[in-house]
């Protein structure tokens, strides 16, 4: 029978610096799920570990490398050409009222995040709502895991795992989360917005209420400047 020391042979010793580490990099890498939950579970039957602090060190380790996932995003749509950018302000607007809820629930539920993730780094969704959004929704994740695991027992736990930590599921999802979050990129870039947002988010189309941080009103002002100063 498959064991917890057989799929993860985690070092206790390492302690939480080692849970923060390990979370850190399994998250990092864009669509390859590599799953943490095994640590999680692992340190959950040590008595030296406190279960809350498991979720919260965790999740910081989780957090701390989605949201540079989200910066490359972020800082990587200046690569965008004017007419993506134009095309892209409607999303812009309606992220940046309901991303923090589609951050919460792609940092609660066991989906790809960075299919979520990335689109909102290219609308310039606000990076602290961001980290919040994402730290509640992994906490949580994270205390079911661990305290379901405490509830249910070791046995119980590692016939589950033992069970479904095929190699070969991994490598398919990682294929998946590629492809999926290619053809989102794409259609984010290439979907005229305004059409589609329009019809159910008429607000969103209004020119009010700009975002103060969004490049393109920043690219816009200095050509003004330079109009002025040429008249």
């Amino acid at each position: 029978m498959v064991t917890l020391d057989d799929l993860f042979p985690f070092d206790t010793e390492l302690g939480y610096l080692g849970i923060l580490i390990i979370s850190f990099v399994a998250s990092l890498i864009p669509f390859i799920p590599i799953p943490y939950f095994p640590l999680l579970i692992t340190a959950s039957f040590n008595s030296n570990f406190n279960p809350h602090l498991i979720a919260l060190v965790s999740a910081s380790g989780i957090v701390a490398a989605k949201t540079i996932i989200f910066f490359a995003s972020y800082y990587g749509r200046k690569i965008l050409s004017d007419q993506t950018k134009h095309r892209m302000r409607p999303l812009q607007k309606l992220v940046s009222r309901y991303g923090w809820f589609g951050a919460f629930i792609a940092a609660l539920t066991p989906i790809p995040d960075d299919i979520v993730y990335i689109p909102l780094g290219l609308a310039k969704y606000n990076p602290w709502k961001f980290a919040t959004a994402t730290f509640a929704g992994k906490i949580l994740m994270n205390e079911a895991i661990v305290w379901s695991s405490i509830f249910l027992g070791r046995p119980f736990v590692e016939r589950i795992l033992g069970e479904t930590t095929d190699p070969t599921w991994l490598i398919v999802g990682a294929i998946a989360s590629i492809a999926v979050v290619g053809v989102i990129i794409y259609y984010s870039l290439k979907i005229d917005w305004a059409r589609i947002i329009g019809r159910w988010f008429p607000w969103a189309l209004e020119n009010g209420d700009n975002n103060n941080n969004d490049d393109d009103n920043d690219n816009n002002s200095k050509d003004d400047d330079e109009k002025k100063e040429e008249s």
